[in-house]
This record gives structure tokens, C-alpha cells and sequence, in this order.
């Protein structure tokens, strides 16, 4: 027999509170009531709860406050918010703080029902747990990523426009492609456009298409970004690019669902999602006069900010294995692991270029490391030596013996001798203009010793 689902319902009106007691029990679940928010918190810290069903303007503490305080408790648990004095601010502030659904009283007795059961089908769904290390395709169990991975299940059925925030290289299309997996227009198409990459006379014709004839170079009909999106869900990068005319437009498309091809006299029709990403400040766009009040509001009904790399360090580990396995495969080798001190100057290097810069350098180290383990002279990081532990004088007088052991217990002893007798012969030619002679004599070796090292290393 399956378990009974306990709602816990917060109203400070005792009509409402009764009302969605019989109405919740008739329907075959257990409730519990409060009458205000600090009363709601304290039923939670005695027992468990699947569902809470709270109104929003309630004294002392709002159902906005209890919920930022359930989220930050337990992730897993979906809050409805319901209100007499419905918002547009209220609503997203609601459903970017973690609400499963925002409902306007007065309600129809089928669509609460029916929001009920879908909050609670979502529990059990929940993927993100915290020994999970990815999720959609997304590696990272950090508590920020967690957080993100909550949003994406809560707002991928809806068909609220999105904004995702984020610097370069944190993965915004990742982000864009889970949300879509997650809606109910999963099996239709997701189209990515990237505004920054396509001139500015062309890029109206890439979103709405053309007709044959519009302009030189047009010899036939072509079918634009919006039109293949029809029904699923079109993804527009770097959207902060946008000329003010294009930005017209593509508010015309989000308020009349309708658009002209260029040169064109049909209207089409078009139901699509606009998921769109900046590594811009939008907001400051806006108060500049760079980008549209009106659109930026229609976009970003809810913003997603991704975190960059350095935010979520935790995540590093996880990263590095995945693209391990991915290039070692591809390259048919067999790294299968990051020295200990190779992954300490990872985890202290602060990834200006993001997950995407991490993936390089991974790739990177796969494809020149010879042996299964990458070492720190593998890896290539902006702004940073390569190859060598770091001289005292880059270390502010710091003894580095230690971080040199990790290496050699890394290594074996041979190897650590065999890579410093390399590291030093090519200093020493570069030193001496490739003078085999002069190296030879700068490191007070024999010439005839210097030679059948050289020889025996292949420099």
C-alpha cells in the first residue's frame, strides 16, 4: 500500500486553512496546519513533510520568508505559494527563491488539486541527490550546482522565458538543453543561435528567414531561427549583442507570437520557449539604454545565474574525472588519474576561462602525458608556470621540498630523476643558443656525458 502524502497548509485565515484540510482529505491525504509562518517552521523541525501549501502575506513572517527558509533546509521539499493579491514581482521573486507554483485566489478546486499532484510527483522524481555527481548532462554535486538542477526541474515543465546569467565557459547551453529536456516540449526541437557570431545584416535573416529575392544573395526561401523552433524551444547566446532594431523585433515575436519572414508578406505563427543567456549585466544594459526595458522584463521571467568554476571548487575533482575518461578515450590512451600535486595547482588556480578553459587544459595534459597519471609539467594554465615546481623566489622564500616529494611519490624515484635530468638538459641548451658544448659545461658535465643523455632522451 503506497504511503499517504502529509501536506502541511499555512493560512493566517482559518476559512482557508478548514477549507484546504477537507478538501485535502477527501482526496485521500493527511494534513497539518498552521497559522503563521513561525508556527509552520516549528511543525517542520518535529516532523517530516511532503508538500506545503502556504499563503504569501501572512504578519511576522511572509510565506516569501518561509519559504527561503524551508529551501535552505531541505531542497527536495516543493512549496506552493497561494495569494489573494497576485504580483508579477511576488511571482518571480516566488519561483527564483525555489517555489514549485504560484496560485491566485480564487482557485478552481481541479487546478489546486491538480498542481498538488504534480508537485508531489515531482518529489519523487527529484534526480539531483547529493551523492549524485551530474545531472543532465551537467557534472557537479557543489550545493550551488544542487540548487541549480532544482530550478531546472521546477521550471522546465512551465513555459516562462528564461535568462540564464553567466561568464564564459560555465556551461549556459548545458543549462539551456537540461531546461529544455525538462519541459513538455522535450521531444520537439531546440535550436541554438549565438547573436555575437553572425554579422549584423544577416542576423534578422537567420531569426525570421528570408524570402526569395529580399536582398542579393537571396535565390530561395530560407527558414528561420524561429520557425524551426516552432513548438519547442529556441536558444539565443550572447543575447546582450542585439541591435536596438533586432531587439524590436524580437519583442514583436514574444508579445504577438508572430512574425514576417525579410521581404516576406505571410505572418507566421509561432509557439515557441525563448531560453536566452548573457555574460553580460543586463539590468546595467538597460539603465544605459543598450538594451530594451520591455524585452529584458519579457526574457528574464526567470533568471538562472550560473556560478563560475572558481565559486564551486568542489566541483573541480568531479570535472577532471569526466574529461579523463572523455579524452583518454578519444586518444586512445590510458590516463586514468591527476598527480596530488598536479590537482593541488588545479584546485588553487582560479579558471578565468571557466569549465571550458579546465576541459582544454585536460585535454591538453591527456595528449601530452606519456605515462597513465598527468603531472604538473602537463599542464598548461594561463598566467602560471608550467612544467616545474615553483623557485623560492616565485614562492616568497617558502621551502617547496615538500610539494617536490609529492611529485617524486607520484612518480617512483626513477621517473622523477629521468624528468629532471630532461627538464635540465633542454635549460641548459636554451640557455647556451642550443650549443651542446656550452650546455654541457654550464651543468659541469662531460661532453661525451652530456651527448649520450641528450641521445638517450631524443632532444
Amino acid at each position: 500500500m503506497a504511503e499517504i502524502a502529509e501536506i502541511l497548509v499555512v493560512d493566517d485565515e482559518p476559512s482557508m486553512r478548514e477549507f484546504l484540510a477537507i478538501l485535502l482529505a477527501k482526496n485521500g491525504y493527511a494534513t497539518r496546519a498552521a497559522a503563521n509562518g513561525a508556527e509552520a517552521l516549528a511543525l517542520l523541525q518535529q516532523r517530516h513533510f511532503d508538500l506545503i501549501i502556504s499563503d504569501i502575506r501572512m504578519p511576522d513572517l511572509s510565506g516569501l520568508a518561509l519559504l527561503e527558509n524551508v529551501k535552505q533546509q531541505d531542497l527536495s521539499i516543493p512549496v506552493v505559494l497561494i495569494t489573494a493579491y497576485a504580483s508579477p514581482e511576488d511571482a518571480v521573486l516566488a519561483m527564483k527563491n525555489g517555489a514549485y507554483d504560484y496560485i491566485t485566489k480564487p482557485f478552481k478546486v481541479d487546478d489546486i488539486l491538480s498542481v498538488i499532484k504534480a508537485a508531489l510527483e515531482s518529489r519523487q522524481e527529484k534526480a539531483p541527490a547529493k551523492g549524485c555527481d551530474s545531472f543532465a548532462g551537467i557534472i557537479g554535486n557543489s550545493p550551488e550546482m544542487l540548487k541549480i538542477y532544482d530550478l531546472i526541474q521546477r521550471i522546465g515543465p512551465t513555459h516562462a522565458n528564461i535568462l540564464i546569467y553567466g561568464e564564459s565557459g560555465t556551461g549556459k547551453e548545458l543549462v539551456a538543453q537540461a531546461i529544455h529536456q525538462h519541459s513538455k516540449v522535450a521531444a520537439n526541437a531546440f535550436v541554438p543561435i549565438t547573436c555575437s557570431a553572425i554579422p549584423e545584416n544577416l542576423i534578422e535573416s537567420e531569426l525570421f528567414g528570408h524570402a526569395k529575392g529580399a536582398f542579393t544573395g537571396a535565390i530561395a526561401n530560407k527558414t528561420g531561427l524561429f520557425e524551426l523552433a516552432n513548438n519547442g524551444s529556441a536558444f539565443l547566446d550572447e543575447i546582450g549583442e542585439l541591435t536596438p532594431l533586432i531587439q524590436t523585433k524580437l519583442l514583436r515575436v514574444l508579445q504577438e507570437r508572430e512574425f514576417k519572414k525579410v521581404g516576406g508578406t505571410e505572418t507566421i505563427k509561432v509557439n515557441v520557449r525563448i531560453i536566452s543567456a548573457t555574460n553580460k549585466n543586463l539590468e546595467e544594459e538597460v539603465m544605459a539604454g543598450r538594451f530594451r526595458e520591455d524585452l529584458f522584463y519579457r526574457l528574464a521571467v526567470v533568471p538562472i545565474r550560473i556560478p563560475p568554476l572558481r565559486e564551486r571548487k568542489g566541483d573541480v575533482p568531479l570535472l577532471v574525472e569526466h574529461f579523463l575518461k572523455k579524452y583518454s578515450t578519444l586518444f586512445g590512451k590510458e590516463v586514468q588519474q591527476v598527480s596530488s600535486y598536479a590537482m593541488k595547482v588545479l584546485m588553487d588556480y582560479d579558471f578565468p576561462g571557466n569549465v571550458r578553459e579546465l576541459e582544454n587544459i585536460v585535454e591538453r595534459g591527456v595528449a601530452l602525458e606519456s605515462s597513465n597519471i598527468i603531472l604538473p609539467e602537463s599542464l598548461t594554465l594561463s598566467g602560471h608556470r608550467s612544467g616545474r615546481v615553483p623557485d623560492s623566489d616565485q614562492t616568497g622564500g617558502k621551502d617547496d621540498s615538500g610539494a617536490s616529494e609529492e611529485i617524486a611519490f607520484d612518480l617512483g624515484f626513477e621517473r622523477y630523476i629521468t624528468d629532471i635530468e630532461k627538464r635540465l638538459i633542454r635549460e641548459a641548451l636554451s640557455r647556451t643558443n642550443n650549443s651542446r658544448m656550452k650546455a654541457a659545461d654550464l651543468l659541469k658535465m662531460s661532453f661525451r656525458s652530456f651527448r649520450y643523455k641528450a641521445k638517450k632522451y631524443n632532444i
